[in-house]
């Protein structure tokens, strides 16, 4: 049985449209997780990895990468860190959790590795946490790129929903 030469054509260009490659990304997937500080018994305890602080945390997140929308690296008085801007209903979120849990401290994963800590004195009322994040200074620049890199893609994602 002979496939006319057209139908071949059309065979081959759709399984070659089947191989096409996702395009290569220029930064490194960096996941941002923030876990509360628990005291009951389902606290898991985790070390700072600079510091050595031990924080006993709550076994999910509270925020992850979806929850905020950019990061910027700020200098203030005691040094660089690491601003997270949320969307507007994790900003609200946070305002409820950080009103309600004064005094507790929100501890910053990325890639699952605790890198940091934000004690929260009183509500965040404008949507935004500075970290500290216990890493290089040197470090900081490209990490910020890869978390805002990271970040818009997931809210790229999210909108074609």
């Amino acid at each position: 049985m002979k496939l006319p030469l057209a139908s071949l054509l059309l065979l081959g260009l759709a399984l070659a449209g089947c191989q096409s490659s996702a395009a290569k990304k220029d930064y490194t997937p960096t996941q941002a997780r923030f876990f509360l500080e628990e005291a009951d018994a389902r606290a898991v305890s985790v070390t700072l990895p600079k510091s050595g602080v031990r924080i006993a945390i709550g076994p999910k997140p509270v925020f992850t990468e979806g929850d905020f929308v950019n990061v910027e690296l700020m200098q203030v008085d005691l040094g660089k860190c690491l601003l997270f801007q949320f969307t507007p209903a994790a900003a609200r979120d946070l305002y409820r959790v950080s009103g309600s849990n004064q005094g507790r401290r929100l501890v910053l994963f990325l890639n699952n590795v605790p890198i940091g800590a934000r004690r929260m004195e009183g509500p965040l009322a404008d949507g935004a946490v500075l970290v500290f994040a216990e890493v290089p200074d040197a470090d900081l620049p490209v990490l910020v790129d890869n978390l805002k890199k990271t970040s818009a893609e997931i809210q790229r994602v999210a909108s074609r929903r």
